[in-house]
Order: structure tokens, then C-alpha cells, then sequence
């Protein structure tokens, strides 16, 4: 563990807190994901000896516990952990705030759906089983299409159809989506502008923007000045000069 040498809590904090993926790892854990696999999902581009390697240190600080279940392992945030909440939001209402827009490299359909599944408003949907089909134009023909599978207890998604009958089929762009998951965009903006189309039952196409939990308006948009075009480079190297 590296070292500040410094007094300030500031740089007590960033010791533990500041190497790279250990607050995804921590965000993973507040969103729900308690084994191995499932923190995986949230973190595709890290090798699992990493994340291993970091599990660990975030153990011994104290920040994680974990406990056997079987022939696995849970992972949970000790108190301090869960006291990590206000920052990880913190940082994520100042990067919507203040950091540039998201490249083409930022967008992920796996974690995008991935990161949907679990927040979705179950207590908003109907009885039984709610099926959502996604389809993005501007992906690759083996990412166009998802199936989100709902209930009162539980969600999952896949990138076949599972079989069910479907509520509601979501025609958008891949970019479109993730602002609107992000809260940059609300849902009626995005159908007025001609980003997103939804077919279904009347109740249905109303009740999806509640089912997936997506923000009703946008947030606040970003100041005139803002450290975008500083950092936009920094980046995002390959975009070239702004």
C-alpha cells in the first residue's frame, strides 16, 4: 500500500482508496453484487488475479468482509464500506456534471444491461413475468438485441430470446440508451426526437420508463464553463486535437 506521508485525511483516504478499480469494486458491492462472478460483470476489463488482488487489500483495510456460502464466497461491505456511498455517488453527479461527453470507446452493451437489470423498479411492475426487448441499430448484429426478464422478485437479461412473451419492444441506438440510463436524457425527449420508439400495449409503452427506473427529465446541464474541453483530450487520446 502506497503512502502520501502526509496528515491531511484527504490523503489518508486516497492510500486505501485511490488505486485503480478499487472504487468500481466498491460501487459493484453497494449495487447488490455479492460473489465473485457477479462483481466480474461489473468490471469486464479487469483480469480476476486483479480483482482478487484488490478484494483482498480492500479486506485487510476493513473497507470488505467475506463469508463462505458453500462452495463460494459472499462479499460484503463492512460499515465503513457502506460509508463509501455518498462518495461514489458524489463522484459519479460530478462527472456527469463537469466531464466530457462519452466516446464510442465508453459504450458497453453487456454492462449497460448488466447495470439495468439491477436497478430496476420491480415494485412498478405488473403481476407475473414482464419481458422487455431491446433492439440497438448501431451495434454489431450480435449486441443489436437484449431481452430484459422481470419480476416482483427478481430481473435478469439476455442476449437471446429466452422465449417469453414480450410486453414491450424498444427500438433506440446503443448511445441513446446509455444517456438515458445516465440521466442526461429523459424518455419523452428521446420519443420526440425520433432517438427511441416503443411498441406495445398503451399501458405498457407508459409503464416502461418507470419499470426500468429511468429519470422523468434530464439532469441539470453542464455550466458554461466546465473542464470538458480540458480534459476531453486526456480522455479521449485518440479523438486528436479539439
Amino acid at each position: 500500500m502506497g503512502t502520501y506521508y502526509q496528515f491531511c485525511p484527504v490523503s489518508k483516504a486516497l492510500e486505501v482508496l485511490d488505486e485503480r478499480w478499487t472504487l468500481l469494486i466498491v460501487r459493484e458491492l453497494l449495487m447488490g453484487s455479492r460473489h465473485f462472478n457477479d462483481i466480474r460483470r461489473g468490471v469486464p476489463r479487469m483480469s480476476p488475479a486483479l480483482l482478487v488482488k484488490r478484494l483482498q487489500r480492500l479486506e485487510r483495510v476493513g473497507v470488505v468482509e467475506r463469508f463462505p456460502d458453500g462452495n463460494k464466497v459472499i462479499y460484503r461491505l463492512t460499515p465503513a464500506g457502506k460509508d463509501l456511498q455518498q462518495i461514489v455517488d458524489g463522484l459519479g453527479d460530478w462527472s456527469l456534471r463537469w466531464l466530457p461527453e462519452l466516446g464510442d470507446e465508453d459504450l458497453d452493451p453487456h454492462l449497460l444491461f448488466w447495470d439495468m437489470r439491477r436497478q430496476v423498479s420491480r415494485s412498478s411492475l405488473p403481476p407475473g413475468r414482464t419481458v422487455v426487448h431491446v433492439v440497438l441499430d448501431d451495434v454489431e448484429p450480435k449486441t443489436q438485441r437484449w431481452w430484459l426478464i422481470m419480476t416482483a422478485d427478481d430481473a435478469d437479461v439476455c442476449d437471446f430470446d429466452p422465449g417469453h412473451p414480450v410486453a414491450v419492444t424498444v427500438e433506440t441506438t446503443l448511445r441513446c440508451l446509455t444517456h438515458l440510463w445516465r440521466g442526461e436524457l429523459s424518455w419523452r425527449d428521446a420519443v420526440r426526437a425520433g432517438d427511441l420508439s416503443a411498441t406495445g400495449s398503451r399501458a405498457a409503452v407508459r409503464a416502461i420508463p418507470r419499470w426500468l427506473n429511468v429519470r422523468a427529465t434530464p439532469t441539470d446541464p453542464r455550466p458554461e464553463f466546465s473542464v470538458v474541453g480540458r480534459l476531453a483530450a486526456d480522455l479521449h487520446p485518440d479523438a486528436g486535437p479539439a
